[in-house]
C-alpha cells in the first residue's frame, strides 16, 4: 500500500478534527477505542532511521555495455546525492530519481532511489568508491562496488559510445530493431534472436499488441522480455526493452526473419494548424517533436494518446541442409552436448528392475534430444523411459533433459549396455555420437524358463518283481461236497460310491470341461467386446482432436499435429474390419481409404506435409497463429472426409 505525504498529512488532520467534534459527544468506552486510534495514527507517523544501500544492475559487463547503478535511501524522503561519480575508465551520470512511500504492518516507510547510467570506456576492474549522502546534518556512506569489463564481443549486442552511429533512425518516437547474430544456419538449429524495441521516455508507451516475429519457413520460441533500461544514442535518451527468442527453420535455401511488428498507445505531439516556431532549445536545429509546448506542460492541449504501429527491417538467414550421413541414434538434435549415465540398483536378480538414468547437457534444440538408444538389447527387457527438463536460459536452449529408463536382465549380466546418443555439431559440421561408459553391475539368479524341470519330478518307483508262478492245482477225487480253492477274479464291493476313485475322478473331468466351457465364452465375449472397444475409444479420440480443433489458440505446430491425427483417426475408424493402427495410417493411405480426387488428394497431402514441416523443425511456435481461413479450410477438408 502507497501513499503519498500530502494525503497522509490530509488523513491525519482530518482525523483529529474528527476526533476534536466526538469527544464531546460519545462514551467513555468511545473514547477508549478512539485513543487506541490516535496511538495507532502516532505509529504511522514513525520512521526508521535513515539508511543507504547501492546495488549494480550486472556486476560483469563489456566494453560499450551500459549498467545501471541505483542508490536506495530508507527512512527519509530527499537527500543531498551526486550528479556525478569520477571513475576512470568509466562514465557515471545521474538519470533519475524516484521517490516511495510505504505502509507494512502499521510501520510508515518512506524511501527514494537516485539512478545512474555507468558506461564502460575500457577493459579493466574497477572500483566505485563509496559515496557520501547528505540527509539533514548526517551523512551516510554507500558501500565500495566492483564491475569488471571485458572486452567488446563480436557478437552484435547493440551497444553505443559516444559520436557512434545507431542502427535505427533516431528522429522517430518509437522503433524495432531485430538482432540475427548469425548469418548462416542448418535445418532445425536453434538460433536466437534478440529483440530491441526503443521509445522516448516522455511518450509513455502501453504495448496494445506484444512484439511479434512474422515470416514463413521457421517456427519461433515464445518471446520473453529480459530487461529494460535507459540508453543515450547519439545525444538522446531512449527506454530500451529488449526481448529474447528463438528460431529454427523449417527447409534449406534462403529465409527472411521478420519483420517485428508491435503496436502500442503513445501520447505524441498534436500539430497545430498553424506552422509551429522552432523551440529555443532546439539549438542544433534537429527539429524534435518534443519541443512542442504540450511536453512542458502536460496538462495543456497540444498532446495526444494515438496508437502506433512499431516495425523492424528483416533479416535474411541462409539456411543449409544436414548431411545425409546421419546415424540410427539421431532423433534431430542440433547443437553441443555432453552424455553422463548412471545405474540403481546395481546387484539385483535375474527379472529384477534396474533405473538407468541418463543426464544430457548443453545447447541446442531440446525438443528434439531423445532418449539414447541401446546398441545392443540381448538379453534385456527395455520399458518406455520419461524425462523432464531443467532451462538455464530464458528461451530454453539451454540445460539438461533428463531420462529415466527401466532395464530388466533376462540372463545374468556384469555390465550395463552400451547407451548412444546422436546430435548434429553446427560448429563441426559433423554428427556426434555419445556412448555411456560400462557400468558395472552383478545379476545373480537364473532364468524361470531354465529351470531344472527334473528336480519337480517325482522319485522314480521302483520295478515290481516279478509275479510267482501260480501253484499247480492238485486233482482231487470227487466228492459230494467240494471246496473253493481260488479267489475269484472279480469281487464285488460294498462300500460307497462316493469313496471310490472312479466316482471323484468322474466329477473332476465333468468339472474341467465346464470351466474350458466357461473360458472359452470368455474369451469369445472379450474378442467380441475388444473391437468394440477399441472402435468407442478412436471415436472419443476423434471428437477430443475436433474439438481442439474448433480452438484458436493453439500454435501452428499444435493445430497441424492436432488435425493430421484427426484425420488419421477418422482413416483408422473407416477401415471397417481391418482394425487398422492409426499411427500407420499417412496421407496417401487416407486418400485411397476415403477415396479421394485429385484435389482433395492434394489438400490432404499438404495437410500432412505442414504438420512434418513444424514437428521436424523441433520447436513451439507460441507468437504464430492460424488464421481463421486456414482453419476453416482444415476443419471443412476433415468434417469433408466420410
Amino acid at each position: 500500500m502507497s501513499i503519498t505525504t500530502g494525503e497522509l498529512g490530509f488523513v491525519m488532520s482530518s482525523e483529529v478534527e474528527t476526533f476534536r467534534e466526538m469527544t464531546s459527544r460519545i462514551s467513555t468506552f468511545q473514547r477508549i477505542v478512539i485513543a487506541i486510534l490516535g496511538v495507532t495514527c502516532l505509529q504511522f507517523a514513525r520512521a526508521d532511521s535513515p539508511s543507504v544501500t547501492a546495488v549494480l544492475s550486472k556486476s560483469q559487463v563489456a566494453v560499450g555495455e551500459e549498467v545501471q547503478l541505483e542508490v536506495r535511501l530508507t527512512g527519509a524522503r530527499s537527500a543531498d546525492a551526486p550528479e556525478q561519480i569520477p571513475v576512470d575508465g568509466l562514465e557515471i551520470h545521474r538519470t533519475g530519481t524516484s521517490q516511495r512511500v510505504e505502509i507494512n504492518n502499521f510501520n510508515l516507510t518512506a524511501s527514494v532511489s537516485y539512478d545512474y547510467t555507468i558506461l564502460p570506456l575500457k577493459e579493466g576492474t574497477f572500483t566505485i568508491p563509496p559515496q557520501i549522502i547528505h540527509v539533514g546534518s548526517s551523512s551516510l556512506r554507500t558501500p565500495t562496488l566492483t564491475l569488471h569489463v571485458a572486452a567488446s564481443s563480436n557478437q552484435p549486442a547493440r551497444q553505443y559510445r559516444r559520436g557512434t552511429q545507431p542502427a535505427f533512425d533516431t528522429g522517430k518516437l518509437v522503433f524495432a530493431e531485430l538482432i540475427v547474430p548469425k548469418k548462416s544456419a542448418f535445418v532445425g538449429e536453434m538460433v536466437p534472436v534478440q529483440i530491441r524495441l526503443a521509445y522516448d521516455p516522455r511518450t509513455h508507451p502501453q504495448l496494445t499488441e506484444p512484439p511479434e516475429i512474422t515470416g514463413q519457413g521457421f517456427t519461433a520460441q515464445k518471446l520473453q522480455q529480459s530487461g529494460e533500461n535507459l540508453e543515450t544514442i547519439n545525444g538522446k535518451t531512449y527506454n530500451i526493452v529488449t526481448f529474447k527468442s528463438a528460431i529454427a527453420a523449417a527447409h534449406s535455401g534462403k529465409v527472411e526473419i521478420g519483420p517485428v511488428k508491435a503496436k502500442a498507445q503513445m501520447v505524441v505531439p498534436r500539430r497545430p494548424s498553424a506552422p509551429r516556431s522552432r523551440s529555443p532549445f532546439d539549438l542544433f536545429d534537429l527539429d524534435d517533436p518534443f519541443s512542442d509546448p504540450f511536453f512542458s506542460n502536460p496538462f495543456s492541449q497540444f498532446g495526444e494518446r494515438r496508437e502506433v504501429e512499431i516495425s523492424s527491417e528483416p533479416v535474411a538467414l541462409d539456411v543449409k541442409p544436414l548431411p545425409q550421413n546421419a546415424p540410427l541414434s539421431f532423433s534431430g538434435a542440433i547443437g553441443n552436448f555432453t552424455m553422463t549415465t548412471d545405474a540403481k540398483p546395481k546387484s539385483v536378480q535375474v527379472g529384477d528392475p534396474i533405473t538407468v538414468t541418463s543426464t544430457i547437457s548443453g545447447r541446442g534444440n531440446f525438443d528434439r534430444v531423445n532418449a539414447p538408444v541401446i546398441e545392443d538389447d540381448h538379453g534385456w527387457h527395455k520399458y518406455p523411459p520419461s524425462s523432464k527438463f531443467k532451462q538455464d536460459d530464458e528461451v530454453g536452449i539451454s540445460g539438461e533433459k533428463t531420462f529415466e529408463t527401466v532395464f530388466s536382465p533376462n540372463e545374468k549380466k556384469q555390465t550395463l549396455p552400451v547407451l548412444a546418443f546422436s546430435y548434429f555439431d553446427p560448429v563441426k559440421e559433423q554428427y556426434v555420437t555419445l556412448r555411456s561408459e560400462p557400468v558395472a553391475i552383478t545379476v545373480q539368479g537364473t532364468a524361470a524358463a531354465t529351470q531344472n524341470v527334473a528336480s519337480s519330478r517325482p522319485a522314480s518307483v521302483a520295478p515290481a518283481p516279478a509275479a510267482a508262478p501260480r501253484p499247480t492245482v492238485t486233482t482231487k477225487p470227487a466228492d459230494i461236497l467240494y471246496q473253493l480253492t481260488e479267489r475269484p477274479a472279480a469281487t464285488e464291493s460294498f462300500a460307497p460310491l462316493y469313496t471310490r476313485p472312479v466316482f471323484w475322478i468322474a466329477q473332476l473331468v465333468a468339472l474341467l470341461v465346464v470351466i474350458g466351457f466357461a473360458g472359452w465364452n470368455v474369451h469369445r465375449a472379450k474378442a467380441d467386446n475388444r473391437e468394440a472397444r477399441r472402435i468407442a475409444a478412436l471415436q472419443h479420440e476423434l471428437a477430443e482432436r475436433m474439438r481442439k480443433l474448433h480452438r484458436a489458440d493453439a500454435s501452428p505446430r499444435e493445430y497441424y499435429a492436432e488435425a493430421s491425427r484427426a484425420v488419421r483417426v477418422k482413416a483408422a475408424l473407416a477401415s471397417g474390419n481391418r482394425q487398422v493402427d492409426p499411427n500407420t495410417v499417412d496421407a496417401e493411405t487416407a486418400a485411397d481409404t476415403f477415396d479421394l480426387n485429385g484435389d482433395s488428394r492434394e489438400r490432404l497431402r499438404r495437410l500432412f506435409e505442414q504438420s512434418d514441416e513444424f514437428q521436424y523443425s523441433g520447436v513451439h511456435n507460441g507468437s504464430g497463429k492460424i488464421s481463421s481461413e486456414n482453419r476453416r479450410d482444415v476443419l471443412e477438408l476433415i468434417e469433408n472426409l466420410k
